[in-house]
């Protein structure tokens, strides 16, 4: 049994919680919201009132941190995909991860697990493994990469950087938001998703296998061009087709999903697709 923190218990921490303690860990969980308190302790976590701002930090902190070996990083940057230069200059996002580091140097964190995004690579790249060189093109991509570099460098624990693909689960699809919208982008783009279920089983590997100082990029072996999978979906749930364009196409980039799957012997569930 370990002692795990988990800094965000919201749409996939909240799972991956009630998760890895079924596994018989003992999990301290984050939110923000006191109202979400009893739903945490309900859940069998142990529950934190936790704000990270980028001059604040709770004074809970601390005993969020207490006897636990590793944290779980997974709290969104929240950034628009095209702010301003001047407001990219202030980093919000770096700034708040960079609070947490005195803490953890001083607690008892060993492993830090960092959930990432594939937002990190560029668009220009047709194939994409962990050894492709990261060229972000939104704000909240660069400050992901500025971030995990900065918990990478530390010395004080050993950091696993996670790359999820596009998030998608029974109660999360994107084609609820694109069903009816006519001339998007990118139709023969291939689709980069990870189901709720699979970002859960390979965080149970990274942790049960040990494998730190990593990076993983985490999507899984299915790609279908974006036109063909949304209107396949939204045949499936009868929403309006959407329509593609096809004179705004751009993007070919594919994430590999081959290190997750040779390393962590990993197979993903791709009937959740």
């Amino acid at each position: 049994m370990k002692q795990i923190s988990i800094l965000g218990c919201g749409w996939l921490g909240l799972p991956l919680a009630k998760k890895l303690i079924e596994n018989g860990h003992s999990v301290n969980g984050s939110t923000t919201s006191e109202n979400k308190l009893s739903v945490l302790e309900n859940a069998g976590i142990n529950p934190f009132w936790v704000t990270v701002e980028s001059d604040h930090i709770s004074e809970s902190f601390t005993s969020f941190l207490a006897e636990s070996e590793i944290l779980i990083i997974d709290i969104p940057p929240k950034l628009r995909g095209n702010q301003s230069a001047s407001t990219s200059l202030e980093m919000t996002f770096v700034r708040k991860i960079e609070n947490l580091i005195p803490f953890l140097e001083k607690s008892s964190i060993k492993k830090v697990l960092y959930v990432s995004s594939t937002s990190v690579y560029g668009d220009d790249n047709d194939f994409i493994t962990e050894e492709t060189t990261p060229n972000p093109e939104t704000e909240s991509g660069r400050q992901l990469l500025l971030t995990e570099r900065l918990l990478q460098k530390n010395q004080n624990y050993e950091t696993t950087i996670l790359r999820f693909g596009g998030l998608i689960g029974e109660d999360r699809h994107p084609v609820k938001f694109l069903a009816g919208k006519e001339n998007l982008e990118n139709p023969d783009a291939p689709v980069n998703l990870i189901h709720q279920n699979d970002c859960i089983r390979v965080i149970e590997e990274i942790i049960n296998q040990g494998k730190w100082n990593e990076v993983f990029n985490a999507a899984a072996p299915f790609h279908p061009t974006r036109e063909e999978y949304y209107t396949q979906k939204a045949k499936e749930q009868n929403l309006i087709l959407p329509k593609f364009s096809s004179e705004k196409s751009n993007i070919k980039k594919t994430i590999s999903s081959e290190k997750i799957e040779n390393i962590l012997n990993y197979q993903f569930k791709l009937e959740n697709y």
